[in-house]
């Protein structure tokens, strides 16, 4: 019998192996990146985590595969191998694409009221709750006007009701 026992499944065993093939390359799609000094690697990896990608907007730079972040990595990437600090790579990197490229922009004219508005929400939202429930308190304890006659209607209805349980004895 030998390797063709089953007519009809080498197509498969083929289609399998060109699978594996392109999966594996795939994977190794990755760009890997060197440096001349391996202790700027967890350098480059917190840059490209707090850096924002600035075609997808919601991604960082790590998480992009856009062609802009991979062009931002390299260049990331270039100005740790010129010995630049975190806080001048990100400097250089705002002065270039605004400050849009920082997931956690500075505190400024420009953004203190991105950074005020939760904390002004939250205010606002307890004074409500409290006013709210402050009137509440108050019309609890407010006695309730029962009397919705005038004296002259109310004299009228006791003259009716002493007559009516009068007659009825």
């Amino acid at each position: 019998m030998g390797s063709n026992s089953m007519p009809g499944l080498g197509w498969l065993k083929q289609a399998i192996l060109l699978m594996l093939l392109v999966s594996s390359a795939a994977m190794a799609v990755e760009n890997v990146v060197s440096f001349s000094d391996e202790s700027l690697r967890p350098r480059y990896q917190q840059l490209l985590e707090e850096l924002r990608c600035p075609k997808c907007q919601n991604q960082n730079l790590a998480d992009s595969n856009s062609a802009i972040s991979q062009d931002l990595r390299a260049e990331v990437q270039r100005l740790l191998e010129q010995d630049l600090t975190d806080a001048e790579i990100k400097e250089y990197l705002k002065n270039r694409y605004s400050e849009f490229i920082l997931y956690r922009p500075e505190v400024n004219r420009a953004t203190w009221f991105l950074w005020a508005a939760p904390v002004l929400l939250v205010l606002l939202g307890g004074l409500i709750v409290l006013r709210l429930s402050r009137r509440k308190k108050v019309s609890d304890s407010e006695p309730v006007e029962t009397n919705l006659r005038s004296d002259d209607q109310q004299q009228r209805l006791d003259k009716l009701l002493n007559r009516h349980t009068g007659e009825s004895e």
